[in-house]
């Protein structure tokens, strides 16, 4: 234990003591037997020190006469500290454990064992679990005075949870601010914090939730130095490796390379010839046989000739021997040829070195070309030739087992390419990197904050692997970290890769090549390489040309000018013309009519030409009818988790979806967040915040209840639109497709409405980058924001990982209304009075838009008196009725009587017989007057017929 309160002296006999400290602060030094029957003899109590007493680093406290003295050769101290520089096994006082974090016990049968899943011990280092389990390093010390704690570690990947914590003697923890580690820079950082006086409990806690198949970087924790502990009585040796030649030493140096130490060393010894050892080492090794895997080869710079030639060079350290059997030896170099040409922007000087070509002017690599007039130079830079390695390009090697930077190069030129060296392990990373100082995009794209591209990066590559070898392209920004943007494992044939760079700032783009995560001594797979062809920048600011691009002209067309914003280049006249409505411009190459894409259906472009977005209305045309649609309630960002779902280990998480579905004339306002390292400041705005604002985003969540934090965990976010294409009700848009059978529909008679986004992340699974579609449904059951859902076959949201689906059920997503979708209902005629109710059609699929009218009430006459009336009406037209009919009636039979009398006058003349006179109607006698209804059996016909017989019996007695 190096916090003692036992202390011995020189005597075998006794050794002494300090007991507890009172309320005062002081204490007595007495002397303690080893054998407990001793009691004679010993030296009487005297006053201690003071409980706060110490020695300063380099000291120890003589216990005899209480006072300081100078560390030995070969030992030191840390005064009132004790460190921790050994990790073969756990330092006594450490308590090491996993666990699991909180588990759905319904899948406890399939669940991995977390046991084992703890810090893991390394020598010189300690790294932590790579898995979903919480490993937790735990050590108590009692402080007597104020002091401070402090340890170098290495964290790379955010995929991992790591916060350092401490609890006081009330169990509380240190500020809630503190606790949350930043990822490293480079290599190891140092973490320092104060501590209290009293007892503290210092807490490493680690936990990985990378849901995908990539398992994360351990976080490496070394050199742990408590200080504030307590004097101390002795000094600690040097441990075997390291070595101090002086007194009063705080710590002790490791030894160099090809040279050992053992333990409480005062100078390291060199090793034998046959021999070597790596920095820090306790013993040598022998020296292997030289194989080819033990150097590369590389070309010289151009002499002053123009000629180049193949070196070969053995790596460096080199540890193996050329005079051991079968060892081979360093081939010769080989013959002189021509230097390749220069890079395209530059050209060759007298002595065969290749400069910049001036600003106005482009290069193919021999020599420098003026722009013509109504041109201007395309700056960027683009290295396709590696006879050097470039001016804004470095190269080193990070060590895979101490993680810390060695003096060499991990690439070298190779004419063609530039390729990965043999490093001094195969663990090893080779690190290439380039910085480019800005970007001088077009003004459209600089003064539009929505257009996210200001240049790109493409650079063709290759790996040749016999093991899991890995190759990272990382971007750094302001000299942040690196961030990795895209991992290739094993071998990969030569192709290119894109990346879009979003932000003007000061950008690294580097490349990280490891053979093999597994240390083994030698080198095996020094065959194992990546090469670089070419690496291509556009836009780049202090750039170079290879090429002359058209300009607009200014108005005395001798010298480039900008275009207004929305205005393309004609390539014939240099002038600028603008772009026709509902297009957008391809900023970059803004050259021709066909520069103006055009927009989307349902989308416009926005004033400077520069995107098409939706303005959260949509007219569609559909059988005779225009539906009129306005999602605007629905164009604020909305966010909505899917899951959970569980590792192999038990964490819970889920997929959190954010979405903007029309933005804000353009802007996208989804924002999807990793703060995993910048927890402290979550909630504030800041450039160092790892962030996505897209149309719609994706981020892996884990609840504050599974993780024990005050907030959620938000990582790996991922942008899924980040330009608008369309909204319509078509299923297919710009080779995206919503397939109707991810979200059956209820109601076929009125169709979705689908918005379709591309995004511009490529990745090796997307080589077109990813899509989305979000189909917006109308139900009157759900108001205002309603559901948002995925497919049930997909409960990702995506069944291929580049399409995503997304169905959006609400009653915002209805058609206004309009005059079509309601109807009259008139009700009866009561009291005189009719009403009109309107009311709307079933189902109702429509919202807003029109009310519905008021009822409308109408006098109108009620049944009873329609009645009187119709009989009353009736009745004379009964009594009409009866009347024309009599009239008709003896009509006819007049015409009839007409008809017999002409029949009686035929037939008389007919059979020569007289016809009596006095019968027949007399001149001037009113034939209807006379005329006999013999048929007739009223008085009025009866009196009639009588008087008709008297006359006619009575004239012929005249006669006679």
């Amino acid at each position: 234990a190096h916090t003692l309160h036992n202390y011995s002296t020189s005597t075998s006999e006794y050794h002494y003591e300090y007991t507890a400290c009172n309320s005062q602060g002081s204490r007595w030094r007495v002397a303690v037997p080893h054998n407990p029957g001793l009691c004679t003899g010993l030296p009487d109590p005297i006053k201690g020190t003071k409980c706060s007493f110490s020695c300063k680093a380099g000291e120890f406290l003589d216990m005899k006469n209480q006072s300081c003295m100078p560390c030995a050769e070969g030992t030191y101290s840390l005064g009132t500290g004790i460190r921790f520089d050994e990790w073969d096994e756990l330092p006594h006082g450490f308590d090491n454990k996993a666990t699991n974090l909180e588990i759905d016990y319904s899948f406890s049968e399939s669940l991995g064992n977390c046991s084992l899943s703890t810090w893991s011990l390394k020598g010189d280092y300690i790294a932590s679990n790579t898995d979903e389990c919480t490993a937790t390093l735990v050590y108590a010390v009692n402080l007597k005075q104020s002091g401070t704690v402090s340890f170098e570690y290495i964290y790379q990947d955010s995929s991992i949870v790591f916060e350092f914590f401490i609890q006081n003697d009330q169990c509380q923890p240190t500020v809630e601010e503190s606790r949350w580690m930043r990822t490293t820079e480079k290599g190891w950082e140092t973490h320092t914090v104060e501590l209290s006086q009293g007892n503290n409990v210092l807490f490493w806690r680690t936990t990985a939730f990378s849901v995908w198949s990539k398992t994360p970087k351990p976080v490496l924790v070394r050199n742990i130095e408590i200080t504030g502990v307590a004097f101390t009585s002795e000094c600690f040796p040097c441990k075997a490796g390291t070595y101090t030649a002086k007194l009063g030493s705080s710590f002790c140096q490791p030894c160099p390379a090809n040279s050992y130490s053992s333990k409480t060393a005062t100078s390291c010894h060199q090793c034998e010839p046959a021999m070597y050892s790596e920095p820090g080492s306790a013993s040598c090794k022998p020296r292997p046989a030289c194989t080819d895997k033990d150097y590369f080869y590389t070309h010289t710079a151009c002499d002053t000739n123009g000629e180049t030639q193949l070196m070969y060079k053995w790596a460096e350290p080199k540890i193996c021997s050329e005079e051991l059997p079968g060892s081979v030896e360093l081939p010769a170099s080989g013959v002189k040829t021509t230097c390749p040409p220069c890079n395209p922007g530059f050209f060759k000087t007298n002595t065969s070195s290749c400069e910049p070509c001036p600003y106005g002017s482009y290069s193919n690599g021999s020599g420098c070309i003026n722009c013509t007039v109504g041109t201007e130079p395309a700056l960027g830079f683009e290295y396709k030739w590696w006879n050097t390695l470039p001016a804004n390009m470095e190269t080193t090697v990070l060590s895979g087992t101490s993680f810390e930077y060695k003096g060499m190069a991990g690439w070298e030129v190779a004419g063609d390419y530039i390729y990965t060296a043999a490093g001094a392990s195969d663990n090893d990373f080779m690190i290439l990197t380039l910085v480019i100082p800005g970007f001088s995009s077009p003004q459209s794209v600089m003064e539009d904050s929505e257009s996210k591209e200001i240049a790109r990066i493409t650079f063709v590559f290759e790996t040749i692997c016999s093991m899991s070898c890995e190759l990272y392209f990382m971007v750094g920004v302001n000299s942040r970290t690196n961030t990795p943007v895209e991992t290739w494992i094993g071998s990969k044939g030569k192709q290119s890769y894109t990346y879009i760079i979003e932000k003007n700032a000061t950008m690294s783009f580097t490349w990280a090549f490891q053979r093999t995560a597994y240390h083994e001594p030698g080198r095996k797979y020094t065959n194992d390489v990546a090469k670089l062809y070419s690496i291509n920048v556009t836009n780049v600011i202090e750039g170079v040309a290879s090429y002359c691009r058209v300009c607009a002209l200014e108005s005395s067309g001798s010298s480039c000018t900008s275009c207004p914003h929305g205005h393309y280049i004609d390539r014939s006249t240099g002038g600028c013309y603008p772009c026709a409505a509902n297009t957008y411009l391809k900023a970059h190459q803004p050259y021709g009519s066909q520069a103006c894409i055009p927009c989307g259906p349902g989308t416009k472009n926005n004033p400077i030409h520069s995107l098409c977005y939706s303005d959260c209305h949509l007219s569609v045309i559909a059988d005779g009818r225009t539906l009129e649609y306005d999602f605007s309630a629905l164009s604020n960002s909305t966010s909505f988790l899917v899951g959970p779902s569980f590792t192999t280990k038990g964490l819970k998480y889920f997929h959190h979806f954010n979405i903007s579905l029309c933005g804000n004339h353009g802007r996208k306002m989804a924002t999807c967040t990793d703060n995993v390292t910048d927890m402290h400041i979550l909630g504030k705005e800041t450039e160092f915040s790892k962030s996505t604002s897209s149309y719609v985003c994706q981020s892996i969540i884990v609840p504050s209840d599974v993780m024990a934090y005050k907030s959620v965990v938000s990582s790996q976010p991922v942008s899924l639109a980040d330009r608008f294409v369309g909204v319509t009700r078509e299923t297919t848009l710009d080779n995206i497709t919503s397939f109707p059978d991810y979200f059956p529909a209820e109601n076929v008679g009125l169709p979705d409405v689908i918005f379709f986004y591309r995004s511009s992340d490529v990745t090796q699974t997307c080589s077109a980058g990813r899509a989305t579609a979000i189909r917006v449904r109308c139900d009157p059951l759900k108001p205002h924001s309603g559901v948002l859902s995925v497919p049930s076959k997909c409960p990702e949201g995506t069944c291929d990982g580049c399409t995503f689906h997304f169905l959006w059920e609400t009653v915002e997503a209805c058609p206004l209304c309009s005059a079509d979708d309601y109807h009259a209902i008139i009700s009866a005629c009561v009291g005189g009075i009719q009403r009109t109710t309107y009311v709307w059609r079933e189902p109702k699929l429509c919202s807003g838009g029109i009310s519905l009218p008021d009822q409308k009430v109408s006098i109108c006459k009620s049944m009873d008196f329609w009645l009187k009336v119709g009989i009353s009406a009736g009745t004379c037209a009964a009594i009409l009725l009866t009347a024309m009919t009599c009239y008709f009636w003896k009509k006819n039979q007049k015409l009839e009587y007409k008809y017999s009398k002409l029949v009686m006058n035929s037939s008389a003349k007919d059979s020569e017989l007289p016809a009596a006179d006095s019968c027949a109607i007399m001149e001037g006698e009113d034939a209807e007057d006379d005329l006999i209804f013999t048929s007739k059996n009223s008085l009025f016909g009866k009196i009639r017929a009588f008087t008709t017989k008297v006359r006619c019996f009575v004239r012929p007695s005249l006669h006679v």
